[in-house]
């Protein structure tokens, strides 16, 4: 029967008064029927609100009647359908009478005529709980015709008939009625009345919206918001809202749900709660305000969401794959829109068809989403009534859709709790939806790739839901009757309303419920069933691929590396666990892993050892790492068992769980995951409980067997029934007792101290929800301690048990209401909780006190660096992990096991920092890794933040950078206390920054006392002191001397070190006009006699440049001289003590023209060309003010001479002295060639000549603008005041030469200068110019020390990044280009000069302060011009002369002390050595050594190992004593203070320093490209070796391998060893792991010679004498066939001269002979009597002997002496006297190094003859011999070298 209403409302006269232009009025009800409640459906309160939404006014007009359904909500969520049937009715207007019985004022008259007559609302309201929009329309039309047509039949009749009819619920029957007036209606019901009845509102809606916007209000409804509607139209409402709800079917939404709201009600618009509600358009504008409201406006088709609102849509595929059927539904043709024949009828179904379609896609849209989730369904109760929970995060992590965000809200959502409340019991009626989610899985499946198919299936689809509301459509007859035209036009007279005879209606009531109770009773047959649950979801992820991807490998690693745990095979188990622990990254090696561990579990318990407990907790914690607070992948449910498990023994009888260990993941802090488990474990147990029975059925599932048990349980007694209520309440109960003992294990930490509960932001006090208890990460948390209040350790665990006791509790209280069990039992559990966790708090006190006494984990041994002798350790190792850097071959990334990251220690000697560790990656544990730079070399250190993958807990890092490109990233571990590492800290910067340069390495070699104490650097000490000292000594002639203190490594010697190494520097300047001879004191003379063996000196007089000979005439022939001026540093302290100046120039000019240029640094010669005579000076640039004084014409008037004028004379005429020694100028005849020299394009009002230099254009490129390291020397400066002409003569305009250089031809075209000067352009200005001199300046503009700074940690940042991932677009390359590293200008300037000097004109390069760039021009234009220079001893002189003594300062740009720190470093000398390595490169056979030797002086240059790179001038070097100690024999043979020693040293040991392509051209001028194209990285900027570190200090080397060779390999049984070699290019020396062939091929030599027992010969001797005899072969092939010679050693190579493709292996490691420096003595020094004697060593047995001259040491005289060469004892011994018995010094000639001739010097005996001069070199000193004639030198000479050779 209807439950229904049938109501009478109108407008209520008495509020309307005032009309429809004052205000509203309100409705009221005029009769109701029945006018009692129905009992199941009471009447709606305020249902004349929703007649008229918009407010009940009068109207002037009649409105045509109209007709909406109102849906209501009531309180039980039941809706009730309000039919709202409205007409209006004529009044009297009531303000025309109110208007006659005012009087009002003339202006207050409206002008609005009001009519005679208005029209008020009435309205006819039926009230029904079933939904059938259409028979409530006809029904209130047929009592509204009856009125208005004046029918026969009384309205009693036709509202009696209307409440008492009888419409079945559901089951597809028809019902045909008739309320008596002569109609008829089929009321049709659905055959299954769980699926809606959608009429054709869905198609509407999407007509009205479009689909983007109805997908978008599906989500937005699916996720909870707020929704509301706007139309002008109420049934739009109505049916808009009624379609949104029907496409989400199956699930059902639960919020507020208001059709059409009133007016009145509009602030339920303001209520938090997420609804659908739909509103007149006319409020539009009181919506506007909303901020969270999506807002449909179904009359213009908009969607309107505001911007604080995020919708989750649907996850793609799916909404793309939605968004096409649905336009195949809509829109059929716009898939044939372009074809060339389209079919003919494309139409889309009828409306209502469409409807149906439409909602076939949502249905087959919700199978996908919920596909399989049956399977997660938890039963926990089956009886009396059955519990079923969902486990959302299996169904996620089985769907593999955790990320989805849209499934996420759903599954949150109260529709999908509906759902599962509803269609969760497995013994239910099934629908539609049930068959397609299991049935139909796979026809799905294989739809999702084909649209055409899934429509097929929709179309199905919508057939079955419209044969649901349609099952017969053909019968349905309907009749009813509407109001006639006439009535309606008539309708100015109608009557009102009528009111009814309340007796008549309730009679018809009456009469029909005592029919109803004398009818048989309706009951509708359910068909209930088992609900199928369809494939389960482990098919679906396999077929999806969405698993992660793990091999079958990679679950066989895991498995291998269990069993090995598990049979003790620790050391397989451990190179396996960094591969485990990749692997464990993905889901089924996870699931493996729980597989694996569980088959090792024997009851309940798997006792472990320490390392097996260690390593399997370790797994653990990888596993559960990535889990998420839900748990999805149930891996954290799968070890939940095992971690009370597995365990281990510890002492006094306690044992220790894992579980203990696996605490810090948020998983377990999660309610959510423990509700699940819960579940799960009660509903094994309850299937359990029902299979006792009948053992056969394992195979049921849980929800298969509560299926059958539903369907059995009405036939049970009551009996059986109380039992079953109760085994299964009991199990429940059991199941909660043993989770809070679970729960207190993961909950309790080890330490009851430390709470983590408590320290999660509070929530131990939040409500139980199932989503609230979600906290953050808790990871890390056991570092930290709980600090309470109170202080007391009772306080601090009473807190612990408090807040898990809680947090038990409130579990307990939500499982248990939730399986409905007893309040008794809830009770027993709470008083039980409390003593659960004592009890465990006690245990764990236990287990902590243990753990405390056991040893910390084992952690790798720390090894011990290697030291040099006389280095010593400053700090001991502290433990570090060196973490890779943005350099790829350590990491693994381009082949091989990662080295790196490695654990060690780093060490901080005073010579080095050190790491020696090994890698974190079992398979190369074994292995070394070794990475140490020089501490001087330290250029920055900053804190970085390390994220490491390891076990230990890390603190801090610090990032360290070396200039000897060497990077490391250090994070101490947690054994290091902080303080400790900030200790380091300090050290490290004491010793990179001493106060003093006696604080660095070189000085403080071999010190015994720790260096970090604070040291008294000898600088500061006062003048008393050097007072005291010469009191206490007793020597009168130190009265003038500076104080030199005592070195460290001979403090005994301290008398000797002040007779010979005090350098007499005196302040007074001598007058230079006296002879040298007369004005130098005999101290000075000793200085001078020094000054004179120093580099330069010796390269002057062979360049013939001057002589200073034992008389110390001056040759006045010469056209230079060596001058003495600056003997004493007075002219310029960073100049040589002699220095080559014209001879025609007196000393007093010299001393004034210094002055006109930067730090004195005037110009002097300092290379000859020997063809054309031309010569090379340097000087600084000029002064600001000497510039205009340089250039000023001598011929303005003044009025005196002014001191600029006169030393602008003067340095003209030093310019002009300079030009007149060069040949071509006297061969002129000193005719002025550039005055006769006539050209339309100079003018002779100029004086000096402006060259500019520009890059040779290459392409139509080069004419942009030069940007960056690309531009020209020339830059961009104006020109403009300069001789444009003169600047084409050098500007290189022509087709330049290949190799980058100006073309030749370009400078003998015209007349040349005879002195160009190449100066810095900033500085050459607004100079006059006339052409009466001969030289012209070329502008040229010079990086400056801050460019080359910058570019420098530039191009370190490219060759050792700090980290892998760098910037997007940012390649090496580029970070190369723009380092601006610009070796390419420099090379440029250089080729133009070395082109100038070939060509005749001689060069001064005057460019900043002289010691920097001009250093640089210098020395390459010396070493490309002279073959000298590219020999061992060539290159040392060009260094110790252009660096050294001409003043680079080492010290400042090295930033090497405390005081230049600030100044920063910057490698002037580095970037000279990267040029030479460029040359060397495009020239090898030119040189006689190799690239390594380049390498070993970068890296010592900033070692501070030696003192030869150390103070900044010769100046300083003398002021502090350690200019001459070298030349002393006393220091020790271990102790090498200069780095040539060393080089000599290791030069006679192993030839790795040698090039064995060297075969020079005689003279031969080299001119590289100078293209950056041609330019190539060099490789010391890149390569390390990770295996020793660098290998540029070769004791180390050589101690290590002497270790490797006393520790050698356990013998291995395992078959024969393999003989390859795996050479790794970061970690192995390539050079060492394979030699080039000559190497080689000499230690093969020097094998053999071993072992016949024969002396090893020298390998330089060995090399020598193949190369000789290579060479006469040649010279006889030659003969016989005029072909060329060999490769090697062959001198016609000129097509070979440049290195395209010449290659031969450099060896920078392995080549070593007799690597061990610290053996020389024993080497050789083996008795040789015992040897076998050949017939020749017998014949020459016999002692040479006779009188030499020795030179004594230092300040000391030539004295003769008897020297008797021995060579059966290898000795050459000296004597006072042929009759002296006893042996005044030995000469080991193992130690001789050669001996070669000598030249005179000062304080030799007179009268001798030069050649009778030789020296004998030693690897400890040089001596020199004078014999008494060349003959008697030679046959010394030979003898010694014959006895030489014997060895």
């Amino acid at each position: 029967m209807v439950s229904s209403f049938k109501a009478s409302i109108q407008n209520d006269d008495n509020l309307a008064k005032y009309g429809p232009f004052r205000g509203e009025g309100q409705g009221r009800i005029l009769q109701r029927f029945p006018e009692k409640d129905w009992e199941d459906s009471p009447f709606p309160q305020g249902i004349e609100l929703f007649c008229q939404p918009s407010g009940w006014q009068l109207v002037p007009e009649r409105q045509p009647a109209s007709f909406f359904v109102a849906v209501l909500t009531d309180i039980n969520s039941d809706r009730h359908y309000c039919a709202c049937f409205t007409f209006w009715e004529g009044l009297d207007n009531p303000q025309l009478q109110a208007e006659a019985s005012e009087v009002d004022e003339a202006d207050e008259v409206l002008a609005v005529v009001q009519p005679a007559q208005v029209f008020a609302p009435k309205s006819l309201v039926l009230v029904s709980r079933l939904d059938h929009t259409e028979v409530f329309r006809n029904c209130l039309g047929l009592i509204y015709t009856v009125h208005v047509d004046g029918l026969t039949v009384p309205l009693e009749t036709v509202v009696g008939n209307l409440l008492t009819c009888i419409i079945p619920i559901a089951g597809g029957s028809q019902r045909t009625i008739t309320l008596g007036a002569g109609d008829r209606q089929v009321i049709q019901t659905p055959i299954d009345d769980s699926l809606p009845v959608s009429g054709s509102t869905v198609a509407q809606l999407f007509r009205q919206l479009g689909i983007v916007n109805v997908l978008y209000l599906f989500c937005a409804a699916l996720t909870e918001h707020k929704i509301l509607f706007l139309s002008s139209s109420y049934q739009r409402l109505t049916d808009a809202c009624r379609g949104l709800l029907a496409i989400m079917f199956p699930l059902k939404y639960s919020f507020t749900y208001v059709p059409i709201l009133p007016g009145k009600l509009l602030e339920v618009l303001s209520t938090p709660t997420p609804f659908i509600i739909g509103v007149n358009s006319f409020f539009r504008s009181e919506t506007q305000e909303l901020l969270d409201v999506i807002i449909a406006d179904l009359d213009g088709g908009t969607v309107t969401t505001p911007e604080c609102v995020h919708i989750s849509l649907l996850p793609e595929p799916l909404l793309q794959q939605t968004q096409t059927v649905l336009s195949m539904v809509l829109d059929p043709e716009l898939e044939i829109a372009d074809h060339a024949f389209p079919p003919l009828s494309t139409q889309p179904s009828a409306l209502k068809i469409q409807d149906k379609e439409i909602r076939g896609v949502f249905l087959w849209l919700f199978a996908r989403l919920f596909q399989g989730y049956r399977w997660c369904l938890h039963i926990i109760r089956i009886h009396p009534e059955p519990v079923i929970r969902f486990h959302k995060a299996a169904f996620l992590g089985q769907r593999s859709l955790t990320e989805e965000d849209f499934l996420m809200k759903v599954l949150d959502g109260m529709a999908f709790a509906g759902f599962v409340s509803e269609r969760g019991p497995p013994y239910r009626a099934t629908d539609l939806f049930d068959d397609l989610v299991a049935n139909h899985v796979e026809r799905i499946r294989q739809e999702e790739a084909c649209p055409h198919k899934v429509m097929n299936h929709v179309k199905e689809l919508a057939e079955q839901l419209f044969r649901n509301e349609n099952p017969y459509p053909a019968v349905a007859m309907h009749k009813v009757q509407r109001p006639s035209e006439r009535s309606q036009n008539m309708a100015q007279k109608q009557s009102p309303f009528p009111a009814l005879d309340d007796v008549a209606v309730q009679l018809f009531i009456d009469h029909a419920a005592s029919k109803l109770k004398t009818a048989p009773p309706v009951v509708k047959a359910e068909v209930k069933g088992m609900v199928p649950s369809g494939p389960p979801l482990g098919d679906i992820v396999d077929r999806n691929g969405n698993v992660m991807a793990n091999s079958a490998r990679r679950l066989e690693v895991v498995r291998n590396c269990i069993t090995y745990l598990f049979e003790n095979k620790m050391l397989e188990a451990k190179k396996l666990m960094p591969a485990v622990l990749r692997a464990l990254k993905g889901r089924a090696a996870r699931v493996c892993l729980t597989q694996e561990l569980n088959q090792h579990v024997l009851q309940n318990r798997a006792v472990l050892d320490d390392q097996q407990f260690d390593c399997i907790v370790r797994m653990m914690n990888c596993t559960l790492q990535d889990c998420s607070h839900i748990d999805e992948q149930g891996i954290a449910a799968a070890l939940l068992p095992l971690v009370t498990a597995f365990c281990r023994k510890m002492g006094a009888g306690t044992t220790q769980f894992a579980y203990s260990c696996v605490q810090e993941h948020m998983v377990w802090t999660t309610m959510q995951f423990w509700e699940a488990m819960f579940y799960s474990d009660v509903q094994n147990h309850i299937r359990a409980l029902y299979l006792e029975t009948d053992e056969g059925e394992q195979e049921i599932s849980a929800l298969d067997l509560a299926s059958e048990q539903s369907r059995l349980w009405p036939t049970l007694s009551k009996e059986m029934q109380t039992e079953r209520v109760q085994k299964e309440e009991s199990t429940v109960f059991s199941q909660a007792i043993h989770y809070a003992n679970r729960m207190s294990y993961l909950l309790l930490p080890l330490d009851t101290s430390k709470n983590r509960l408590l320290r999660t932001t509070g929530l131990a006090d939040v409500e139980s929800v199932s989503n609230s208890y979600v906290t953050n990460s808790i990871a890390g948390s056991m570092a930290e301690s709980y600090d309470t209040e109170s202080g007391f350790e009772e306080a601090e665990s009473s807190d612990v048990a408090n807040s898990v006791v809680r947090f038990i509790n409130r579990f307990v209280d939500k499982v248990c209401n939730e399986s409905g069990v007893t309040n008794e039992h809830l009770k027993a559990l709470h008083t039980m909780i409390p003593d659960i966790v004592q009890m465990h708090i006690e245990t764990l006190d236990a287990v902590h006190r243990e753990s405390k006494r056991m040893p910390p984990t084992q952690k790798s041994k720390l090894l011990r660096p290697t030291l040099l002798p006389g280095e010593e350790l400053v700090m001991d190792g502290m433990r570090v992990h060196l973490i890779p850097d943005g350099r790829e071959e350590a990491t693994g990334l381009m082949g091989g096991p990662p080295l790196l990251p490695a654990e060690g220690a780093i060490f901080l000697t005073t010579y080095r920092l050190i790491f020696k560790g090994t890698p974190h990656d079992p398979l190369v544990g074994e292995k070394v890794v070794t990475r140490s730079f020089p501490i001087a070399s330290l250029t920055k250190e900053k804190r970085i933040s390390v994220n490491l993958a390891i076990d230990h807990y890390i603190q801090e890092g610090l990032q360290l950078r070396s200039c000897t490109f060497q990077l490391m990233k250090i994070a101490f571990d947690e054994e290091v206390a902080s303080d400790l590492a900030e200790v380091f800290k300090k050290h490290m910067h004491k010793l990179r920054y001493p106060q003093h340069v006696q604080g660095t390495f070189a000085f403080t070699y071999g010190l015994t006392f720790p260096f970090f104490l604070p040291l008294v650097f000898f600088r500061t000490l006062s003048k008393n002191l050097v007072k005291t000292a010469k009191r206490t000594i007793g020597r009168q002639h130190v009265t003038k001397k500076k104080y030199s203190p005592p070195t460290w490594e001979n403090r005994s010697s301290f008398q000797s070190e002040l007779d010979e190494d005090v350098i007499s520097v005196s302040e007074e300047a001598d007058q230079s006009s006296l002879t040298l001879s007369s004005t130098m004191r005999s101290s000075d003379r000793q200085t001078m006699s020094n000054v004179v063996e120093r580099a330069c000196c010796r390269d002057y007089q062979r360049l013939g440049l001057g002589t200073l000979s034992s008389s110390l005439t001056r040759s006045k022939n010469e056209p230079f001289r060596i001058s003495t001026v600056n003997r004493m540093y007075t002219v310029c302290r960073s100049y040589p003590g002699l220095l080559i100046v014209p001879q025609s120039i007196p000393d007093t000019t010299i001393q004034r023209i210094c002055r006109c240029y930067r730090q004195n640094r005037f110009p002097v010669v300092c290379w000859r060309n020997p063809r054309t005579k031309a010569v090379l000076l340097r000087s600084a640039g000029l002064h600001a003010k000497g510039v205009v004084g340089f250039f000023k014409s001598p011929n303005t008037p003044s009025t005196g001479p002014s001191q600029a004028d006169s030393t602008s004379l003067e340095q003209e005429k030093y310019l002009q002295a300079i030009i007149s020694s060069m040949p071509s100028y006297s061969e002129s005849s000193g005719r002025n060639t550039l005055s006769g020299f006539t050209s339309t394009h100079m003018t002779l009002g100029q004086r000096a000549k402006v060259i500019s230099l520009s890059q040779p254009k290459v392409s139509g490129k080069a004419r942009n603008p030069p940007r960056g390291k690309w531009s020209s020397i020339r830059g961009s400066g104006r020109l403009s005041a300069y001789n444009p002409d003169v600047g084409t003569r050098l500007a290189v305009k022509e087709s330049p030469q290949p190799n980058g250089g100006p073309s030749e031809a370009l400078f003998l075209r015209q007349q040349k200068a005879y002195l160009y000067i190449i100066g810095d352009k900033a500085q050459l200005k607004g100079g006059k110019q006339d052409s009466f001199q001969q030289w012209e300046v070329v502008p040229i503009e010079v990086c400056d020390v801050r460019q080359v700074k910058n570019s420098f940690k530039k191009l370190m940042k490219a060759c050792v990044p700090t980290s892998l991932t760098p910037e997007h677009n940012v390649s090496f390359l580029r970070c190369l280009e723009e380092s601006e590293w610009m070796l390419h200008k420099v090379l440029q300037v250089s080729v133009l000069v070395v082109a100038l000097l070939d060509s005749g004109s001689s060069v001064m390069v005057s460019l900043e302060d002289g010691w920097d760039v001009t250093t640089q021009v210098v020395s390459l234009v010396q070493l490309l011009s002279d073959p000298y220079y590219r020999t061992f001893d060539g290159f040392r002189l060009l260094v110790e002369k252009e660096w050294l003594s001409f003043g680079h300062r080492f010290s400042h740009r090295g930033a090497q002390t405390l005081g230049s720190q600030s100044s920063g470093f910057t490698p002037v000398f580095l970037q000279f050595l990267d040029c030479v390595h460029q040359i060397h490169l495009q020239f090898p056979m030119e040189f006689e050594f190799s690239q390594y030797y380049l390498k070993f002086l970068a890296y010592h240059y900033v070692s501070n190992r030696f003192r030869t790179f150390l103070l900044d001038s010769d100046y300083e070097r003398i002021e502090l004593g350690v200019l001459y100690e070298e030349k002393g024999e006393r220091k020790s043979p271990q102790v090498c203070k200069s780095v040539w020693d060393y080089i000599d040293r290791l030069n006679k040991k192993t030839p790795v320093f040698y090039n064995y392509m060297f075969s020079p051209e005689d003279e031969e001028v080299l001119r590289p490209y100078t293209f950056n194209s041609n330019l190539k990285v060099w490789d010391f900027y890149m390569e390390e070796t990770l295996s020793e570190g660098p290998s540029y200090d070769w004791e180390l080397r050589g101690r290590q391998e002497r270790v490797a060779e006393e520790t050698p390999e356990k013998a291995d049984s395992g078959g024969p060893k393999s003989q390859r070699h795996i050479v790794w290019p970061c970690y192995d020396s390539l050079s060492k792991a394979v030699p080039d062939a000559i190497t080689k091929l000499l230690q093969d030599l020097q094998s053999l010679e071993a072992e016949l027992g024969l002396t090893s010969e020298k390998w330089k001797d060995t090399w020598d004498k193949i190369k000789t005899a290579q060479r006469t072969e040649a010279k006889l092939e030659s003969k016989v066939r005029s072909t060329g010679s060999s490769l090697l050693m062959s001198s016609n190579l000129s097509h070979q001269r440049r290195s395209q493709r010449v290659y031969l292996q450099e060896s920078a490691g392995g080549s070593s002979i007799n690597l061990t420096l610290d053996c020389e003595a024993t080497a050789t020094s083996t008795p040789v009597a015992g040897r076998p004697k050949t017939p020749f060593e017998t014949s020459h047995k016999v002692s040479f002997e006779g009188i030499l001259f020795k030179k004594g040491a230092m300040l000391k005289p030539w004295k003769p002496r008897w020297f008797v060469l021995d060579k059966t004892k290898h000795q050459l011994r000296y004597y006072e006297s042929r009759q002296d018995k006893e042996c005044k010094g030995v000469i080991d000639l193992a130690d001789v190094e050669s001996v070669l001739a000598g030249t005179s010097a000062m304080g030799a005996p007179k009268n001798i003859e030069e050649k009778a001069f030789f020296d004998l070199k030693t690897t400890k000193r040089v001596y020199n011999f004078c014999a008494q004639d060349s003959l008697n030198a030679q046959l010394w000479m030979d003898s010694v070298q014959s006895c030489l050779s014997d060895a």
